[in-house]
């Protein structure tokens, strides 16, 4: 059995949602095992994107200035010319995807690192978002410390545990 077979979502977990008038804010709070230098350049890096991201990136992320991302896993991948807007490595990434605003946030905790992200997203989409990223970071925690399962996006989350943790998202956020 491979670690990709292993891998299932655990309980949604370190989630909620922020109401600003017609504004949604997904925000997801992690604790990571690695130092911030090392969650940055999985955040920044389009090779390292590609093993726990939704999408892939034409260039760096740790660069003020237009990139165009392109979800994966889905029938037809859907492109977005995405700005960074912000950049202060190793601890603040911000950028625009579609119109979506994405905030990341790195706080050292420890020999760890507290990460913190910030999607504005569509009400009708934020158990989604919620279950989609869970995975990702999973995904991510995995690819940092060196024991990879692969990218899980679109409907290859099906397999491990996104339908359970959407509807888990739904009942916490009372959607």
């Amino acid at each position: 059995m491979s670690k990709r077979d292993e891998y299932m979502a655990g309980a949604a977990a370190g989630a909620e949602v922020r109401k600003d008038g017609a504004k949604w804010t997904l925000v997801i709070v992690r604790e990571l095992r690695h130092a911030p230098e090392k969650v940055w350049q999985a955040l920044t890096d389009p090779a390292s994107l590609r093993e726990w991201a939704p999408f892939d990136a034409d260039r760096s992320l740790a660069a003020v200035g237009p990139v165009t991302l392109a979800t994966v896993g889905t029938p037809t991948p859907q492109v977005s010319d995405t700005q960074v807007t912000r950049v202060e490595p190793p601890y603040l990434l911000e950028y625009r995807w579609g119109e979506n605003d994405m905030r990341w946030q790195l706080e050292p905790l420890g020999d760890g690192t507290r990460l913190t992200l910030w999607h504005n997203i569509d009400r009708g989409f934020i158990a989604m978002g919620a279950a989609g990223w869970h995975i990702c970071l999973d995904v991510l925690e995995r690819f940092v410390a060196n024991d990879p399962v692969g990218w899980i996006v679109g409907g290859e989350a099906m397999k491990f545990g996104w339908p359970r943790l959407n509807a888990e998202y739904a009942k916490q956020f009372g959607i």
